[in-house]
């Protein structure tokens, strides 16, 4: 898979029928000191990294933090790159390297249950030639749309996924809010798009949601969650981490495979997700992911985090992947 998100050398029909195994069971890397989550991870392989290591960035409630490792399961300390930040997403265009995040007001994070503090987030970019330096940030995007914002919760667009569209480049994203009632914490309501000529924007946001949550929907009836989407040459894969309540109540959150012939237009592959909670620390919840293809080893990684209990003063989120069969 070329990271820049061009055209692939399999088809939608070849990702839909990989299989998914994990190969390890533990998370392989755990929330830092004072942190309970370690979240929403990105990653580059070796074969697309200037030192030839692996590269992952995910977020703590302190911001993004940086690590690396020679074979993608034993990991560097963390190293904090940006604060007040979340939700990364990493692109490679030749020979430049691209940091788009989710970027909210100091320490909001940490505060989300004071009464009162609304949340609000933008879509920021940094760019690095070696993955270690990087610049100054530039707004890619704002909340600029009536549903890009929740009475009473904030306004919010997060979650960037990054990929070539033609000549031009596709931004999908989040977008506002809804309160899960049994975790007390919030999660994106709709996913949108959001298109440019150039990495240098503008963005131009497509006018209305592209996913929402449904009733009838036992999987999304609650929160789009994230999705990260992969272009290939006969169409687009997303992979969705809805958010859904039970009729008890609980709930719960998986990955799940949709297919679109336009990336617009999306529904799911398969009768049941890829990847869904277990037991132990991923016994409640798997969230956001990343996923590339090893051109050597011939086979996907797929990147998660997980959660283990539902209230937001109990649960601890960490990092774990599966392995596809090719």
């Amino acid at each position: 898979m070329k990271s820049s998100g061009g055209e692939q050398l399999v088809t939608v029909d070849d990702f839909v029928r990989l299989s998914w195994s994990a190969t390890r069971e533990d998370p392989v890397i755990r929330p830092p000191f004072a942190s309970p989550i370690i979240a929403d991870p990105t990653f580059l392989l070796p074969q697309d990294t200037p030192d030839g290591r692996w590269h992952l960035l995910a977020h703590s409630i302190w911001g993004l933090h940086a690590f690396t490792s020679s074979d993608g399961i034993r990991w560097s300390r963390p190293r904090l790159v940006v604060r007040h930040a979340m939700r990364p997403f990493l692109l490679r265009d030749g020979r430049a390297y691209h940091l788009f995040y989710e970027r909210y007001p100091p320490f909001r994070l940490p505060f989300l249950w004071v009464p009162g503090v609304g949340w609000r987030s933008r879509i920021e970019q940094r760019s690095s030639d070696d993955l270690v330096r990087w610049s100054r940030p530039t707004v890619v995007l704002r909340p600029t749309l009536p549903w890009h914002r929740a009475t009473g919760l904030g306004e919010a667009v997060g979650n960037p996924c990054v990929l070539r569209d033609g000549d031009g480049w596709a931004l999908y994203y989040s977008a506002s809010l809804v309160r899960v009632p049994d975790c007390g914490f919030d999660e994106p309501l709709h996913i949108g798009v959001a298109r440019a000529g150039s990495l240098a924007g503008p963005w131009l946001p497509h006018p209305t949601p592209l996913l929402s949550p449904r009733g009838d929907d036992p999987r999304c009836n609650l929160g789009a969650g994230a999705m990260k989407v992969l272009r290939f040459a006969d169409g687009f894969v997303g992979l969705q981490n809805t958010i859904a309540s039970g009729a008890s109540g609980a709930s719960s959150s998986a990955i799940s495979i949709l297919t679109s012939a336009d990336g617009l237009g999306w529904r799911y592959a398969h009768e049941t997700p890829i990847v869904a909670p277990t037991h132990g620390w991923r016994a409640r919840f798997v969230y956001a992911c990343d996923v590339r293809r090893d051109e050597a080893a011939g086979r996907w990684y797929l990147y998660f985090n997980a959660r283990d209990r539902a209230p937001m003063t109990q649960g601890r989120e960490a990092i774990g992947f599966v392995v596809s069969n090719a």
